[in-house]
């Protein structure tokens, strides 16, 4: 969940190859993919991006 938002928004890390932003596919090699790595539900995790700090909680993960 985008804590600026409230969206909620749902990603699937794969490998580059994979990576297709418009079918909310993202690189295990971009910044959101690695602030996300390690983190539990009920964590943010903290990316910075151009705009600025943008910060995400982790409500659900599933591994496929």
């Amino acid at each position: 969940q985008d804590l600026d938002t409230e969206d909620i928004l749902i990603y699937q890390i794969v490998g580059d190859d994979e990576a297709d932003i418009k079918h909310k596919k993202i690189s295990i090699n971009s910044p959101i993919a690695k602030a996300f790595i390690g983190k539990a539900v009920g964590d943010v995790a903290e990316v910075n991006t151009p705009g600025g700090a943008k910060s995400y909680e982790i409500l659900d993960i599933k591994y496929l």
